[in-house]
């Protein structure tokens, strides 16, 4: 058990062994925070990274197609494919990768493949056992509905040894000891039969841990829970999978635009992969080229990022937080369906960002600089 999923993330980047040619592949979806860490580790090892960029809507197949391209012409290059990272479910935009295709195209590239489920646990059904990733990690805070901080961190035990420190390092590292050397032992009770990879996690400085032990207390309230003769994690998975799905539909009925969906693509024979999960993204009914024009704003880009830092900032006159992003050249809000949650407060929402876009037309989001104009 771990604080949260970057700190998972930053265990393993940091252990890992890297050497000259090493190459690290992401997606340009990836969470902000973990790009961060593989450009911190770019900077401070021989490893490089190579980024891969992704404008949805896009079949699996493409997206696949992508990491093997690279992979392919890094090896052409002489350099050492080396991790790939990717996610369950992306987090903007909020979207199912085919993570179980592109782990096993990993391992037959001999890549390692890291997973980053932190919208993994309580949010789909996983399997460990049949994924066979080499490093997963996901929060418990989430979708699983434990106190924060409270995340998991998975690695296979042929590569536990790799993973030698957490992050602090804390008691629980056991250094290699030269001739005469002495080891300072830990101050806390200490477990012989476990292995130096759990005993790195078991006390990490005075982090509250106590997050960890509501997991069971989580896990047996869900599954008390029912929907449409389904039970527990069955009833949970499938009320957030219809509900984001009708959200969805209705919102963009309601500002007549549309939901992000790669069923209409190509080998997708109208499946919306991206939307096989609790959440949906529909985009805003606003132009952000046009507003950019309109108040002279030249860059598009600047535009979007500015807006949703406005909206994220106004909502809270209504008593709200919508989680509002720029992607692809528009203006999208994330739908997380949680089970406390109903049509008609994603109603409510659609109404109060409405309300927003129509004060953004009317250059409100430029607070001071409107007078300067």
């Amino acid at each position: 058990m771990i604080q949260n999923a970057t700190t998972g993330f930053s265990v393993v980047l940091r252990n890992l062994p890297w050497s000259a040619g090493d190459t690290i592949f992401y997606f340009s979806t990836i969470y902000g925070g973990c790009e961060k860490s593989i450009q911190f580790t770019a900077e401070t090892t021989p490893a490089t990274a190579q980024r891969i960029p992704l404008a949805y809507p896009l079949s699996d197949a493409a997206l696949l197609a992508q990491l093997h391209s690279a992979i392919t012409a890094t090896r052409a290059q002489g350099l050492r494919p080396r991790l790939a990272v990717f996610d369950t479910v992306s987090s903007m935009p909020g979207v199912r990768m085919p993570f179980e295709a592109l782990t096993a195209l990993c391992r037959a590239e001999g890549v390692l493949s890291f997973v980053d489920g932190a919208h993994g646990a309580g949010h789909l059904p996983l399997d460990l056992a049949r994924l066979d990733p080499d490093f997963f990690v996901s929060n418990a805070h989430k979708w699983l509905m434990v106190p924060r901080p409270c995340a998991v961190l998975y690695v296979r035990e042929a590569l536990q040894p790799l993973i030698r420190s957490s992050v602090p390092t804390s008691h629980g590292f056991r250094p290699s000891v030269r001739p005469g050397e002495k080891v300072r032992g830990s101050p806390m009770p200490v477990d012989e039969t476990e292995t130096a990879f759990v005993a790195n996690f078991a006390f990490v400085g005075t982090l509250d841990t106590s997050p960890y032990i509501c997991v069971p207390a989580a896990v047996e309230w869900r599954a008390r829970l029912r929907w449409e003769g389904k039970t527990g994690e069955e009833a949970v998975v499938a009320y957030g999978m219809w509900l984001a799905r009708a959200v969805g539909r209705r919102v963009a009925e309601m500002w007549g635009t549309e939901v992000l969906s790669n069923g209409g693509c190509e080998g997708q024979e109208g499946r919306d992969t991206l939307g096989e999960c609790c959440m949906s993204n529909v985009r805003l009914p606003l132009d952000v080229a046009s507003i950019a024009e309109k108040w002279n704003r030249g860059d598009v880009d600047s535009t979007g990022a500015k807006l949703v830092i406005w909206m994220g900032n106004t909502g809270l006159e209504y008593g709200t937080f919508v989680q509002t992003y720029y992607y692809v050249g528009a203006l999208w809000w994330r739908i997380s369906a949680q089970i406390y949650l109903e049509l008609k407060d994603f109603e409510w929402g659609a109404n109060v960002i409405e309300k927003m876009c129509d004060r953004a037309e009317k250059g409100e989001w430029m607070g001071k600089e409107r007078s300067k104009l």
